[in-house]
């Protein structure tokens, strides 16, 4: 039996206990020996009805009209001394609308109404008006019931289209991109973020103020602006998880911290000299709150589009890795067997020659797609962090070339942004292919220093240093685009015959001018 067969089962047998139980009551405090039977007989019927439509694959129609013929007649046999066994004929039409659609509601309707109808004619005694009503009430009762379960029915039995998910995400992209050019303040985080901070620092002067988004079950620094000591922004940090794990601002001397809906966090540390009782802080909060409300909707979205973006390169690259790993390295491969099946039986030393060198590049070539498929496969979203994911790939290039690569760590906890972390170790990976491939290093050393919001990672080799660009070569313009793509800088130090250091350096740790209510008693002060 199939999952969705699976599911109209077990909603048939819960319908036939539901009414089971809600006839118990009535029909024991009855008292009555022919509505007792009659329940009896009502359980014996579902139960062989449940077991059975249970293993038919084929004939459910005959099944659907018994047991509405068999739950006809026993209605119609216990009506004259209990009204409440009537309430089962509810019952069957909606089971056969679960098995059979609208088909199967009328079959059942139809027998059962029959039988119940023709049975006091047959027996020469005629149903009261109060009888009559009754069993009107509960066939019509069975009649919507039976509808819904035909929905239920042609919903859950409908075949699943593999095209489906990938019409949806169409129509939702058309969409997106129709509502982005509408989008007044862009799609920027670190602009929306300082345009946050900027209005919060023209009501609150500070000598430190950042701006914490989440990122799973922790926060993330997008901005900070250390003018004061640097303890200041290990003090942010704090209030800012307390005001996050309560859902209100939090107020601490001199420091402060608020959410902003489930967006982001503000945090601050007042300039020295001002008297947060008499600024008042609390009370600028409340007032603050609303006019960055606004400014809270822009950066989620912006964040929101961002994990996106990323969702669907991950997906695709990984794709990628899987057809060039199952198609063009297999193929590759094979070239390579044909070339030492004919090596092996030169004929003669010139063509020994030339199937050595063709093999040499065959080997080489396989090297570089196995290269390839590691990079597409490698991302930081399953890391630790972004050196954990760093060093993950450059044991694995290590291991595919043969160069060494020593990589060296400083991390603090706290993570950067997860669209920041994915362009800087792209970036890291491109120089360290590019020294792998071109520079002809003997050893490669990466640097890798991350205090978030700042970052600063380094890609040095002792190869050949800077070489005439091929017509052909975009990495050294696509690194320099994404480290664009998060505001971070790109710089190249060529040491002719020593090698090449490639830095990326991010800092978030700068204003950018530019740009929900709270209750009175929603701001904790410590």
């Amino acid at each position: 039996m199939g999952g969705n067969a699976r599911q109209l089962a077990t909603l048939s047998a819960a319908a036939r206990g539901f009414v089971l139980i809600a006839l118990l009551t009535p029909v024991v405090r009855s008292h009555d020996s022919r509505a007792l039977l009659a329940f009896a007989a009502i359980c014996g019927i579902w139960a062989a009805a449940q077991a059975v439509g249970a293993r038919l694959t084929r004939g459910l129609e005959v099944l659907v009209v018994l047991e509405a013929v068999l739950v006809g007649i026993v209605c119609g046999y216990a009506i004259e001394t209990s009204l409440a066994v009537v309430g089962a004929l509810a019952v069957p039409p909606f089971t056969a609308g679960l098995a059979l659609g609208v088909r199967g509601v009328a079959l059942s309707l139809a027998a059962e109404m029959a039988v119940f109808a023709g049975l006091p004619v047959l027996l020469s005694d005629n149903l009261t008006s109060e009888q009559s009503l009754s069993a009107f009430s509960w066939g019509i009762t069975g009649l919507g019931l039976g509808l819904i379960a035909s929905f239920l029915n042609s919903t859950l039995q409908k075949p699943s289209d593999p095209l489906a998910p990938y019409l949806y995400a169409q129509t939702l992209i058309r969409e997106l991109i129709d509502l982005s050019g509408g989008l007044s303040s862009g799609l920027d985080p670190n602009m929306l973020g300082g345009a946050i901070l900027s209005t919060v620092r023209d009501d609150l002067p500070t000598s430190a103020l950042a701006i914490y988004v989440p990122r799973g079950d922790t926060l993330t620094p997008l901005i900070t602006s250390p003018l004061g000591s640097p303890d200041d922004l290990g003090t942010c940090e704090d209030l800012a998880s307390d005001a996050w794990a309560i859902g209100k601002p939090v107020v601490r001397g001199s420091a402060f911290a608020f959410p902003l809906d489930q967006a982001a966090v503000v945090a601050g540390v007042l300039s020295d000299g001002l008297d947060p009782h008499k600024l008042d802080v609390p009370d600028r909060i409340r007032r603050l709150t609303p006019e960055l409300q606004a400014g809270a909707v822009h950066l989620d979205t912006a964040l929101l589009f961002a994990a996106f973006r990323d969702s669907a390169t991950a997906d695709e690259r990984r794709r990628l890795a899987r057809e060039m790993h199952d198609g063009v390295a297999q193929d590759i491969a094979s070239l390579g067997y044909l070339v030492d099946v004919l090596a092996a039986k030169p004929a003669s030393p010139e063509q020994a020659e030339l199937l050595g060198l063709l093999r040499d590049r065959i080997s080489a070539v396989v090297a570089e797609v196995r290269r390839s498929v590691v990079n597409l496969r490698t991302s930081v979203g399953t890391s630790e962090s972004l050196g954990m994911a760093i060093g993950s790939i450059a044991r694995s290039l290590s291991e595919v070339s043969g160069v060494p690569i020593q990589v060296t760590l400083d991390e603090h906890t706290a993570r950067l942004r997860p669209e920041v972390e994915a362009e800087l170790f792209r970036i890291t990976q491109e120089a360290m292919n590019n020294a792998i491939k071109h520079a002809q290093a003997s050893t490669i050393d990466v640097n890798c220093r991350v205090h978030a919001p700042d970052a600063v990672i380094t890609v040095s080799d002792n190869g050949r240093g800077m070489q005439q660009a091929r017509r052909d070569s975009n990495g050294m313009q696509i690194m320099h685009e994404r480290a664009r793509l998060i505001g971070a800088t790109l710089s190249v130090d060529d040491t002719p015959g020593r090698g090449l250091t490639v830095t990326v350096r991010m800092s978030a740790s700068r204003d950018r001018e530019a740009p929900v209510g709270v209750p009175e008693d929603a701001i904790v002060t410590a």
